[in-house]
């Protein structure tokens, strides 16, 4: 390959940003009208444009169009195909708008619709939470730190949280989305037109809530793009812990649940195995998705005002955070739709280990010791069950005496339940809670998916 194949090839973008089109043509389209309304142009070339516009878009879906590389990007791409179609009206759709800003407007508008997107199958993924936290009301299970077992708690409780998590997801894409809903087109190549343009009108037929206040600022911010991969991020992460629980929860040392056939795969040699293959892929993309939030913060950060070229790097590394983000949340919402419990197995873990130390301190705080006196006598009764191989529920009242008078029948009536019923602070682990706690995610699924 000559120098000449290699340098034209360099700055061509058409191979991803094609997926551009259907903003490009619906920001052209409303900038065509705008025009005419304004009577920079013809209103009979307008409506030409409009018409040329949906047969360049009706093309592009029936996989018909003829895509030029040598025209570099989806934009020169359309200009030149719609001059093909309507002649010289075409030539007029440029007129009061540069590159620079049409760029900044295709990709508002695409992120927007991503997001929108994305928030969809978000919903989903926090639908199937709510309806395991639902259907498993009363299971009971170790709550960890440290990875070692702790305080019972119940599984609904525990599903709940990551609800909690991705309603964050939620709520950062809305405000990403918010900081993209700003309509550039009108700033020209970085200082204004000198056209009397009705930036407005466009906004409000493009769906935009209000209008860029600086030129230079307009074409040359990609905040709402960091917003996007920032939001992305977190929700990525999130998905990365949930999928590590979920490969140690399947694992034979816990055995708490079994993933769906249709999402594990075998071992190429050990014919006994399930591995939970789609939870380990999720867990490591959340890497690539990192990755590209600091590409793209590494691409701006010694950009002078106004656009640069240098820009055009910021459009790979939204799709595919965009694309693996999507993937990614559809087969959780799949996956956790598809969980089976094993709720003998739970149960037994948290009964048979010492999660309800902090309870007999508790019950010896009732009894009118302080907490840190309580502590220090429930850690050497702990020490005792250990050396001898007992759980706490196997040692008699004389043994437990041995440690404080303080001790009666009470103490033997400490299970895992009444831990978990005791916890019945406002957004605690206790059963009534819990309940009220599903009920309101429901309520606030309804009335998200009412909006």
């Amino acid at each position: 390959m000559g120098l000449k194949e290699v340098s034209s090839d360099y700055t061509v973008s058409i191979h991803y940003d094609r997926r551009l089109y259907r903003q490009d043509i619906r920001g052209s389209t409303a900038h065509a009208r705008m025009l005419a309304r304004q009577g920079i142009i013809d209103g009979s070339e307008a409506e030409a444009i409009v018409d040329g516009l949906a047969q360049v878009r009706s093309e592009i879906e029936r996989d018909e169009f003829p895509w030029r590389p040598e025209l570099e990007d989806v934009h020169m791409n359309v200009e030149r195909r719609l001059h093909e179609i309507i002649g010289e009206p075409a030539l007029r759709l440029h007129t009061a708008r540069s590159r620079n800003d049409q760029v900044a407007l295709d990709m508002r508008m695409y992120v927007k619709d991503a997001i929108a997107n994305l928030l969809e199958i978000l919903g989903h993924v926090r639908g199937a939470l709510v309806s395991l936290a639902d259907d498993h009301r009363t299971v009971v299970m170790p709550g960890y730190t440290h990875l070692q077992r702790a305080q019972p708690v119940l599984f609904a409780h525990h599903m709940l949280a990551y609800f909690e998590m991705f309603g964050r997801d939620a709520a950062r894409f809305d405000q990403a989305r918010d900081r993209a809903d700003v309509m550039p087109l009108g700033s020209g190549a970085l200082a204004g037109l000198p056209y009397p343009l009705d930036r407005d009108w466009v906004a409000a037929e493009l769906g935009f809530s209000r209008i860029s206040t600086n030129s230079m600022d307009a074409v040359s911010d990609r905040d709402f793009l960091l917003d996007f991969h920032a939001a992305a991020s977190i929700c990525a992460m999130h998905l990365s812990r949930l999928a590590e629980e979920l490969v140690i929860w399947s694992s034979d040392e816990f055995g708490f649940i079994r993933l769906s056939d249709d999402f594990t795969t075998g071992s190429s040699i050990m014919p006994q195995k399930r591995n939970p293959d789609f939870a380990e892929i999720a867990r490591g993309k959340t890497g690539r998705v990192f990755g590209n939030l600091i590409a793209l913060l590494t691409t701006l950060k010694g950009l002078p005002l106004t656009y640069n070229r240098d820009m055009q790097e910021d459009k790979e590394g939204f799709f595919d955070t965009e694309d693996t983000l999507t993937a990614t949340l559809r087969v959780f919402a799949g996956m956790l739709g598809a969980l089976k419990l094993n709720e003998g197995r739970m149960r037994d873990a948290a009964q048979s280990s010492y999660v309800l130390a902090t309870d007999i301190a508790d019950y010896l705080v009732s009894k009118g010791m302080p907490f840190r006196g309580a502590y220090r006598i429930v850690a050497s009764l702990s020490d005792y069950a250990v050396e001898r191989n007992k759980q706490f529920h196997d040692l008699s009242l004389d043994e437990f005496r041995t440690f404080s008078d303080l001790f009666d029948e009470g103490v033997l009536a400490i299970s895992v339940d009444t831990s978990i019923d005791a916890r019945a602070v406002p957004g605690g682990t206790g059963a009534a809670r819990v309940g009220e706690a599903i009920d309101r995610a429901k309520q606030e699924l309804e009335g998200r998916n009412g909006v």
